[in-house]
Protein backbone atom coordinates (compact mmCIF):
# COMPACT_ATOMS: atom_id res chain seq x y z
CA UNK A 1 0.00 0.00 0.00
CA UNK A 2 1.58 3.27 -1.28
CA UNK A 3 1.39 6.33 1.01
CA UNK A 4 -1.09 8.92 0.40
CA UNK A 5 0.03 12.29 -0.29
CA UNK A 6 -2.37 13.85 -1.96
CA UNK A 7 -6.03 13.98 -0.63
CA UNK A 8 -9.07 14.92 -2.62
CA UNK A 9 -12.41 15.75 -0.81
CA UNK A 10 -15.93 16.33 -2.88
CA UNK A 11 -17.88 18.84 -0.88
CA UNK A 12 -16.75 22.07 0.46
CA UNK A 13 -19.42 22.34 3.19
CA UNK A 14 -18.44 22.61 6.68
CA UNK A 15 -17.58 19.26 6.87
CA UNK A 16 -15.51 19.13 4.00
CA UNK A 17 -14.01 22.15 5.12
CA UNK A 18 -12.70 21.28 8.58
CA UNK A 19 -11.49 17.58 6.90
CA UNK A 20 -9.33 19.85 4.20
CA UNK A 21 -7.90 21.94 7.23
CA UNK A 22 -7.17 18.47 9.42
CA UNK A 23 -5.69 16.98 6.15
CA UNK A 24 -3.40 19.85 5.76
CA UNK A 25 -2.22 20.11 8.50
CA UNK A 26 -1.50 16.46 8.73
CA UNK A 27 0.90 17.10 5.80
CA UNK A 28 -0.93 16.33 2.99
CA UNK A 29 -1.43 17.95 -0.21
CA UNK A 30 -5.20 19.28 -0.37
CA UNK A 31 -7.63 19.61 -3.48
CA UNK A 32 -10.93 20.71 -2.61
CA UNK A 33 -14.00 20.70 -5.16
CA UNK A 34 -16.40 23.19 -4.44
CA UNK A 35 -19.57 23.59 -7.57
CA UNK A 36 -19.65 27.04 -6.30
CA UNK A 37 -17.22 29.31 -8.56
CA UNK A 38 -17.60 32.04 -5.44
CA UNK A 39 -16.18 29.30 -2.82
CA UNK A 40 -13.46 28.50 -5.15
CA UNK A 41 -12.56 31.88 -5.89
CA UNK A 42 -13.03 33.50 -2.04
CA UNK A 43 -10.69 29.83 -0.69
CA UNK A 44 -7.99 30.70 -3.33
CA UNK A 45 -8.22 34.91 -2.86
CA UNK A 46 -8.61 34.98 0.47
CA UNK A 47 -7.86 31.47 2.26
CA UNK A 48 -11.80 31.00 3.30
CA UNK A 49 -14.78 29.60 2.80
CA UNK A 50 -17.56 32.26 2.83
CA UNK A 51 -20.59 29.97 2.95
CA UNK A 52 -19.14 27.62 5.65
CA UNK A 53 -17.04 28.17 8.65
CA UNK A 54 -15.59 31.82 7.30
CA UNK A 55 -14.00 33.27 10.40
CA UNK A 56 -11.66 30.07 9.85
CA UNK A 57 -8.06 31.11 8.12
CA UNK A 58 -7.26 28.03 5.91
CA UNK A 59 -4.41 26.06 5.42
CA UNK A 60 -2.31 27.21 2.42
CA UNK A 61 -1.62 23.67 1.11
CA UNK A 62 -5.57 23.31 0.85
CA UNK A 63 -6.42 24.16 -3.05
CA UNK A 64 -9.61 24.69 -4.71
CA UNK A 65 -10.95 24.00 -7.64
CA UNK A 66 -14.43 23.49 -9.49
CA UNK A 67 -12.96 20.42 -11.81
CA UNK A 68 -14.04 17.93 -9.79
CA UNK A 69 -11.60 15.81 -11.82
CA UNK A 70 -8.78 17.35 -10.37
CA UNK A 71 -9.87 15.89 -6.79
CA UNK A 72 -10.79 12.64 -8.71
CA UNK A 73 -6.87 12.89 -9.57
CA UNK A 74 -5.07 12.19 -5.69
CA UNK A 75 -4.04 9.20 -3.48
CA UNK A 76 -7.85 9.49 -1.42
CA UNK A 77 -10.95 10.87 -2.43
CA UNK A 78 -13.34 11.96 0.62
CA UNK A 79 -16.80 12.42 0.18
CA UNK A 80 -17.99 14.80 2.34
CA UNK A 81 -21.25 15.40 0.66
CA UNK A 82 -25.17 14.74 2.14
CA UNK A 83 -26.06 11.01 2.84
CA UNK A 84 -28.90 10.74 0.23
CA UNK A 85 -26.51 12.20 -2.49
CA UNK A 86 -23.89 9.79 -2.15
CA UNK A 87 -25.45 7.49 -5.03
CA UNK A 88 -25.60 10.54 -7.59
CA UNK A 89 -22.23 11.79 -6.49
CA UNK A 90 -20.23 8.45 -6.80
CA UNK A 91 -22.48 7.99 -10.54
CA UNK A 92 -21.44 11.24 -11.77
CA UNK A 93 -17.25 10.70 -10.51
CA UNK A 94 -14.69 9.49 -13.20
CA UNK A 95 -13.02 6.36 -12.77
CA UNK A 96 -10.40 6.51 -10.46
CA UNK A 97 -8.43 3.83 -8.35
CA UNK A 98 -8.46 5.98 -5.15
CA UNK A 99 -10.22 4.47 -2.28
CA UNK A 100 -13.53 6.27 -1.68
CA UNK A 101 -13.86 7.67 2.41
CA UNK A 102 -17.35 8.11 3.43
CA UNK A 103 -17.53 11.39 5.28
CA UNK A 104 -21.62 11.23 6.08
CA UNK A 105 -23.92 9.73 8.36
CA UNK A 106 -26.69 8.27 7.23
CA UNK A 107 -28.63 5.53 5.85
CA UNK A 108 -30.13 5.96 2.13
CA UNK A 109 -33.89 6.27 2.63
CA UNK A 110 -35.10 4.98 -0.55
CA UNK A 111 -33.03 1.81 0.04
CA UNK A 112 -32.27 1.09 3.98
CA UNK A 113 -28.97 0.66 2.34
CA UNK A 114 -25.66 2.12 4.56
CA UNK A 115 -24.01 3.89 2.41
CA UNK A 116 -20.84 1.56 1.79
CA UNK A 117 -23.56 -0.51 0.20
CA UNK A 118 -24.69 2.47 -1.90
CA UNK A 119 -20.97 2.76 -3.19
CA UNK A 120 -20.73 -0.98 -3.24
CA UNK A 121 -24.14 -0.84 -6.25
CA UNK A 122 -22.74 1.95 -8.06
CA UNK A 123 -18.69 1.50 -7.62
CA UNK A 124 -18.01 -2.23 -7.07
CA UNK A 125 -14.40 -2.15 -8.19
CA UNK A 126 -14.20 0.76 -4.95
CA UNK A 127 -11.91 0.52 -1.90
CA UNK A 128 -14.37 2.00 0.52
CA UNK A 129 -13.51 3.49 4.17
CA UNK A 130 -16.06 5.43 6.16
CA UNK A 131 -15.15 8.46 8.75
CA UNK A 132 -17.70 8.62 12.13
CA UNK A 133 -16.77 9.94 14.90
CA UNK A 134 -17.32 12.80 17.82
CA UNK A 135 -16.71 15.82 15.97
CA UNK A 136 -18.05 19.47 15.59
CA UNK A 137 -17.07 20.53 11.94
CA UNK A 138 -16.32 23.79 13.41
CA UNK A 139 -13.67 22.52 16.56
CA UNK A 140 -11.95 20.30 13.66
CA UNK A 141 -11.47 22.82 11.54
CA UNK A 142 -10.56 25.44 14.52
CA UNK A 143 -7.33 23.04 15.40
CA UNK A 144 -9.09 21.78 18.61
CA UNK A 145 -8.17 18.14 20.14
CA UNK A 146 -10.11 15.77 19.04
CA UNK A 147 -10.35 11.82 17.77
CA UNK A 148 -12.27 9.95 15.21
CA UNK A 149 -13.30 6.49 14.00
CA UNK A 150 -12.32 5.19 10.60
CA UNK A 151 -13.61 1.75 10.05
CA UNK A 152 -12.24 0.31 6.64
CA UNK A 153 -12.33 -4.05 5.93
CA UNK A 154 -8.88 -3.88 4.06
CA UNK A 155 -6.55 -3.42 7.22
CA UNK A 156 -3.68 -1.98 5.28
CA UNK A 157 -5.90 0.75 3.62
CA UNK A 158 -7.44 1.80 7.02
CA UNK A 159 -3.72 2.05 8.05
CA UNK A 160 -2.81 4.28 5.47
CA UNK A 161 -5.77 6.25 5.44
CA UNK A 162 -5.47 6.59 9.59
CA UNK A 163 -2.33 7.83 9.49
CA UNK A 164 -2.38 10.41 5.88
CA UNK A 165 -5.52 12.08 8.11
CA UNK A 166 -3.98 12.17 11.58
CA UNK A 167 -2.27 14.87 13.03
CA UNK A 168 -1.06 16.46 16.16
CA UNK A 169 -5.22 18.10 16.45
CA UNK A 170 -7.16 15.20 15.49
CA UNK A 171 -5.94 11.17 16.30
CA UNK A 172 -7.46 9.12 13.97
CA UNK A 173 -8.35 5.59 15.05
CA UNK A 174 -9.31 2.64 12.47
CA UNK A 175 -11.19 -0.04 12.72
CA UNK A 176 -11.70 -3.36 10.52
CA UNK A 177 -15.45 -2.87 11.48
CA UNK A 178 -16.88 -0.80 8.16
CA UNK A 179 -20.71 -1.80 8.95
CA UNK A 180 -19.99 -0.61 13.19
CA UNK A 181 -18.82 2.35 12.15
CA UNK A 182 -21.64 3.43 9.51
CA UNK A 183 -24.27 2.29 11.94
CA UNK A 184 -23.45 4.26 14.83
CA UNK A 185 -22.83 7.22 12.87
CA UNK A 186 -26.66 6.91 10.92
CA UNK A 187 -28.77 6.26 14.93
CA UNK A 188 -26.64 8.55 16.95
CA UNK A 189 -28.28 11.10 14.43
CA UNK A 190 -32.03 9.77 15.40
CA UNK A 191 -31.09 9.84 18.95
CA UNK A 192 -29.75 13.28 18.48
CA UNK A 193 -33.34 14.26 17.40
CA UNK A 194 -35.20 11.99 20.30
CA UNK A 195 -32.64 13.79 22.92
CA UNK A 196 -33.70 17.47 21.25
CA UNK A 197 -37.39 16.60 21.86
CA UNK A 198 -36.76 16.03 25.29
CA UNK A 199 -34.67 18.96 26.53
CA UNK A 200 -37.05 20.99 24.06
CA UNK A 201 -40.02 19.56 25.98
CA UNK A 202 -38.48 20.37 29.08
CA UNK A 203 -38.51 17.11 30.72
CA UNK A 204 -34.92 17.33 32.60
CA UNK A 205 -31.36 15.92 32.35
CA UNK A 206 -32.83 12.49 34.05
CA UNK A 207 -34.88 12.07 31.16
CA UNK A 208 -31.92 12.95 28.96
CA UNK A 209 -30.10 10.26 30.71
CA UNK A 210 -32.52 7.73 30.23
CA UNK A 211 -32.36 8.13 26.85
CA UNK A 212 -28.79 8.44 25.74
CA UNK A 213 -28.61 4.89 28.16
CA UNK A 214 -31.35 2.97 26.21
CA UNK A 215 -30.73 4.61 23.08
CA UNK A 216 -27.14 2.87 23.11
CA UNK A 217 -28.89 -0.33 23.90
CA UNK A 218 -31.60 0.09 21.07
CA UNK A 219 -28.14 1.11 19.17
CA UNK A 220 -26.22 -2.40 19.86
CA UNK A 221 -29.09 -4.48 19.06
CA UNK A 222 -29.80 -2.96 15.59
CA UNK A 223 -25.74 -2.84 15.14
CA UNK A 224 -25.31 -6.26 16.10
CA UNK A 225 -28.33 -7.64 13.75
CA UNK A 226 -26.60 -6.06 11.08
CA UNK A 227 -23.57 -7.45 11.64
CA UNK A 228 -21.68 -4.97 13.85
CA UNK A 229 -19.42 -6.04 16.58
CA UNK A 230 -20.66 -4.21 19.75
CA UNK A 231 -17.06 -2.87 21.13
CA UNK A 232 -17.26 -0.91 17.75
CA UNK A 233 -20.27 0.61 18.87
CA UNK A 234 -19.79 1.55 22.19
CA UNK A 235 -16.63 3.72 20.61
CA UNK A 236 -15.94 6.74 19.07
CA UNK A 237 -18.45 6.00 16.40
CA UNK A 238 -21.30 4.73 18.70
CA UNK A 239 -20.75 6.04 22.29
CA UNK A 240 -18.91 8.85 21.67
CA UNK A 241 -20.86 10.46 18.84
CA UNK A 242 -23.98 9.62 20.31
CA UNK A 243 -22.58 11.79 23.59
CA UNK A 244 -21.92 14.43 21.66
CA UNK A 245 -25.05 14.99 19.71
CA UNK A 246 -27.40 14.73 22.15
CA UNK A 247 -25.41 16.89 24.28
CA UNK A 248 -24.86 20.02 22.78
CA UNK A 249 -27.47 22.28 20.42
CA UNK A 250 -24.37 22.67 17.76
CA UNK A 251 -26.36 19.42 16.38
CA UNK A 252 -28.32 20.07 13.76
CA UNK A 253 -30.23 16.67 14.89
CA UNK A 254 -30.44 17.94 18.36
CA UNK A 255 -31.39 21.46 17.47
CA UNK A 256 -34.19 19.97 15.17
CA UNK A 257 -35.42 18.01 17.82
CA UNK A 258 -35.55 20.79 20.36
CA UNK A 259 -37.71 23.22 18.10
CA UNK A 260 -40.02 20.06 17.79
CA UNK A 261 -39.67 20.14 21.25
CA UNK A 262 -40.91 23.37 21.91
CA UNK A 263 -44.18 23.25 19.86
CA UNK A 264 -42.43 23.81 16.25
CA UNK A 265 -43.88 21.66 13.47
CA UNK A 266 -42.07 18.67 11.83
CA UNK A 267 -43.32 18.88 8.61
CA UNK A 268 -42.90 22.89 8.29
CA UNK A 269 -38.93 22.05 9.67
CA UNK A 270 -38.19 19.91 6.75
CA UNK A 271 -39.54 21.85 4.18
CA UNK A 272 -37.13 24.82 5.63
CA UNK A 273 -34.36 25.97 3.17
CA UNK A 274 -30.55 24.98 3.88
CA UNK A 275 -29.00 21.82 5.17
CA UNK A 276 -31.57 19.24 6.67
CA UNK A 277 -30.48 17.13 9.67
CA UNK A 278 -29.72 13.43 8.32
CA UNK A 279 -31.68 12.24 11.23
CA UNK A 280 -35.05 13.33 9.30
CA UNK A 281 -33.72 10.41 6.89
CA UNK A 282 -32.31 7.85 8.92
CA UNK A 283 -35.13 7.83 11.48
CA UNK A 284 -37.48 5.26 8.72
CA UNK A 285 -34.74 3.60 7.31
CA UNK A 286 -33.81 2.38 10.57
CA UNK A 287 -37.17 1.31 11.82
CA UNK A 288 -37.55 -0.73 8.72
CA UNK A 289 -34.26 -2.27 9.01
CA UNK A 290 -35.48 -3.08 12.56
CA UNK A 291 -38.60 -4.88 11.18
CA UNK A 292 -36.73 -6.73 8.95
CA UNK A 293 -34.16 -8.29 11.18
CA UNK A 294 -36.77 -8.56 13.86
CA UNK A 295 -35.31 -6.00 16.37
CA UNK A 296 -37.17 -3.77 18.80
CA UNK A 297 -35.80 -0.02 18.56
CA UNK A 298 -39.03 2.00 19.85
CA UNK A 299 -37.08 5.16 20.55
CA UNK A 300 -35.90 5.52 16.54
CA UNK A 301 -39.80 4.19 15.69
CA UNK A 302 -41.11 7.23 18.35
CA UNK A 303 -38.93 9.74 16.12
CA UNK A 304 -39.71 8.62 13.08
CA UNK A 305 -43.87 8.75 14.14
CA UNK A 306 -43.27 12.47 14.99
CA UNK A 307 -41.57 13.30 12.19
CA UNK A 308 -44.26 12.20 10.19
CA UNK A 309 -46.56 13.84 12.32
CA UNK A 310 -48.31 10.66 12.67
CA UNK A 311 -48.23 11.13 16.44
CA UNK A 312 -47.52 13.98 18.98
CA UNK A 313 -44.60 14.06 21.18
CA UNK A 314 -46.81 13.91 24.60
CA UNK A 315 -48.43 10.51 23.56
CA UNK A 316 -45.04 9.34 21.96
CA UNK A 317 -43.50 10.02 25.50
CA UNK A 318 -46.46 7.98 26.85
CA UNK A 319 -46.30 4.71 24.60
CA UNK A 320 -42.43 4.91 25.78
CA UNK A 321 -42.99 5.11 29.05
CA UNK A 322 -45.90 2.39 29.22
CA UNK A 323 -43.69 -0.28 27.81
CA UNK A 324 -43.97 -3.52 29.12
CA UNK A 325 -41.10 -3.46 32.32
CA UNK A 326 -37.81 -5.80 31.52
CA UNK A 327 -34.81 -6.80 32.71
CA UNK A 328 -31.63 -3.79 31.70
CA UNK A 329 -29.57 -6.48 30.02
CA UNK A 330 -31.54 -8.79 27.96
CA UNK A 331 -31.23 -12.63 29.17
CA UNK A 332 -31.62 -11.87 32.69
CA UNK A 333 -34.44 -14.01 32.78
CA UNK A 334 -33.71 -16.86 31.57
CA UNK A 335 -33.63 -20.04 34.01
CA UNK A 336 -30.07 -20.30 33.42
CA UNK A 337 -29.08 -16.50 34.08
CA UNK A 338 -26.63 -15.56 36.70
CA UNK A 339 -28.58 -14.18 39.77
Amino acid sequence: MRAIETVGIVGAGAWGTALAQTAARAGRRVVLYARDAEVVSAVAKEGRNPRHLAEVELERAIRPTGAIEEAVASDALLLAVPAQSVRGVCEALPRSDAPLVICAKGFETATGLRLSEVIGEVRPEARIAALSGPNFAREVALGMPGATALGCADRKLGRALAEALSSPQLRVYRTSDLVGVEVGGAVKNVLAIAAGIVIGRGLGENARAALITRGLAELARLGEALGARRETLMGLSGLGDVLLSCMSLTSRNMALGHAIGQGADPRELRDRPGPLAEGVFSAGAAVRLAARHRVEVPISAAVDAILESRIGVDAALDALMRRPLKPEVEGQDRPDAMP
